[in-house]
């Protein structure tokens, strides 16, 4: 029988894929909150800002490179309505809503050890 050797990264521990792939300051926030339906992208900024402290907002660039890597993931929907001004909507895909339950169990461990305020 012939063995197969795994590439890298598919020797690594389901985890760690798990971690490096939603790794970063909002994904896990973006999918949460488009999770109730497409969200605009002023929308989605104003989704971020919900629950945090401070006055601090997050960078158009840094917002932008993230829906598009969520994109490219095929965790979300990105719609382009072709109109001026311009309006896209993004929503989640199959892959993307398959996430909100995990995404859901780290809220409820969170409220429940007093980490955090519910962001929605």
């Amino acid at each position: 029988m012939k063995k197969t050797r795994l590439s890298a990264s598919a020797a690594r521990c389901p985890v760690d894929n798990f971690q490096r792939m939603i790794s970063g300051k909002y994904k896990l926030r973006i999918l949460w909150d488009i999770q109730k339906g497409p969200r605009r992208y002023g929308e989605i900024k104003k989704g971020l800002l919900r629950g945090r402290e401070g006055t601090g907002e997050i960078a158009p660039r840094v917002l932008s490179r993230e829906l598009k890597v969520l994109a490219e993931m095929n965790l979300i929907n990105r719609k382009d309505f072709q109109a001026v001004p311009p309006k896209v909507e993004y929503s989640l895909t199959k892959l993307g809503q398959s996430l909100i339950p995990v995404i859901a169990k780290m809220h409820d461990w969170s409220i429940q050890h007093h980490l955090s305020v519910s962001c929605g």
